[in-house]
């Protein structure tokens, strides 16, 4: 049974017209009627609420002795507690003022081992949250509050953002938000009240990273974060998983973004681990799709281009298949069937390895300049992915990537990416000619 009556100054003379003692006279009454209603029914296990509304506006020493008037009548004591319930009824100061207004009562209030000190915050300056964590701090045993904020006015406080604030320093709130999504569903279908995008800690937003830097950072933490490790990624302040959300949405790529987000996504949904410095290289041609759409782009949208920048440059130069031997000293001997311009050719050459015996096919000026690869995944039908930095005459260094199960192939293959890369962008002046006549 909760029982409330507004006692600050403004409500005694502009909305009553009384006096203090009157005032207090009806919450003491009002408690002494409820007392003698409940003891007369005692199958019944009865809690008290006294709430001396406006009690963020109150003198202090009036409310003192109100609330104690009113734990006397209720005769509160071993057996028979009650809740004192302290409002910011309305808003009116910052969350440190209010906290000290609740150790001043907590130190104070009669009978208090047989009180739950409680406190319902309003939102009128915004503050809500940070009000209530206060007052926790400074002795108050109970919060009331809505899901997301929701009340009168501006609000009460929000019960999902104070109780996850607490259980990120450590403290247990005891309510289960382990499905998030399906807490906030079912609030705005009840309230018919849409949860803002960037609401704290389940706004579809609120673990979405469209800046570079933050994009970085967040990849880089994840790749260091062990599973029973302290929680410490770079600007996520709880694990999504904790809230039942995947890590689907952490990093988003739009025009703002930089090589760590797309690096990311590639990682984590197709499985490329691209070196740094093809990750710079890429990202321009990234940041020139973004920009031309003005959309975000996903991480199919960026395999697509991926594939079309590397993966698909099979002009003027198209493997097709290669056999390799040793010969009386040691080095390989590569035969390399492929098409030049659409028709079929074949070179042969020989070098420390299969990548420098098809160079020396090639009979182009090519340097390998950087070379990655790694397994895409596991089992019978794993995939190699191959990276290789290659300068083509005095040109700039530019990345092919090839990917195949036979990790050979999938080498020869970045190696020609990267030099069809060179000659259909012109970076080697006279290129094509030489290669054409490489491989007549």
């Amino acid at each position: 049974m909760h029982l409330y009556n507004p006692i600050a100054p403004a409500w005694q003379r502009i909305v009553f017209n009384a006096s203090r003692d009157e005032i207090k006279e009806v919450a003491v009454s009002g408690t002494r009627l409820i007392k003698a209603l409940t003891d007369a029914m005692p199958e019944t296990a009865w809690t008290y609420e006294y709430s001396p509304e406006t009690f963020s506006l109150a003198e202090l020493d009036f409310s003192l002795e109100v609330s104690d008037a009113v734990s006397a009548a209720w005769q509160a004591g071993p057996g028979r507690p009650m809740i004192l319930n302290l409002p910011t009824t309305v808003e009116c100061s910052t969350p440190n003022v209010f906290a000290d207004q609740i150790e001043w009562m907590h130190r104070r209030l009669a009978r208090r081992e047989h009180i739950a000190l409680s406190v319902h915050p309003h939102n009128d300056r915004g503050t809500a949250v940070a009000a209530a964590e206060l007052a926790l701090m400074a002795g108050a045993d109970r919060v009331e509050g809505c899901l997301f904020g929701n009340g009168e006015r501006t609000g009460n406080v929000d019960l999902v953002t104070l109780a996850l604030n607490l259980y990120t320093q450590g403290v247990a709130p005891q309510l289960d938000f382990s499905d998030i999504d399906a807490v906030r569903q079912c609030v705005e279908h009840c309230n018919q009240l849409p949860v803002h995008p960037r609401h704290p800690y389940v706004g579809d937003l609120v673990f979405t990273a469209f800046s570079g830097s933050h994009q970085d950072a967040i990849r880089k933490g994840f790749a260091q974060q062990q599973p029973d490790a302290i929680w410490e990624v770079p600007y996520l302040p709880i694990d999504p998983a904790d809230l039942g959300r995947s890590y689907d949405a952490v990093i988003r790529v739009n025009s703002q973004s930089g090589k760590g987000g797309m690096a990311y996504l590639l990682e984590q949904v197709h499985g490329l681990y691209l070196p740094r410095r093809l990750q710079i290289e890429f990202s321009r041609a990234v940041q020139a799709m973004t920009d031309d759409t003005g959309l975000e782009a996903s991480a199919d949208d960026l395999y697509g281009l991926f594939q079309r920048e590397y993966l698909a440059r099979e002009a003027p130069l198209r493997y097709v298949s290669h056999q390799l031997a040793t010969d009386s000293t040691g080095d390989t001997v590569i035969t390399v069937r492929m098409e030049r311009d659409g028709q079929p050719c074949s070179v042969r050459g020989s070098g420390n390895g299969p990548i420098d015996a098809f160079i020396d096919a090639l009979e182009l000026p090519v340097r390998v300049m950087d070379y990655h690869e790694h397994a895409m995944n596991a089992g019978a039908d794993a995939r190699a992915a191959c990276y290789v930095e290659v300068r083509v005459g005095d040109s700039p260094t530019g990345f092919g990537a090839g990917i195949d199960a036979n990790l050979v192939t999938a080498s020869l293959r970045a190696v020609l990416s990267g030099v069809n890369r060179h000659l259909q962008a012109g970076f080697a002046a006279g290129a094509h000619t030489t290669a054409s006549a490489a491989v007549a």
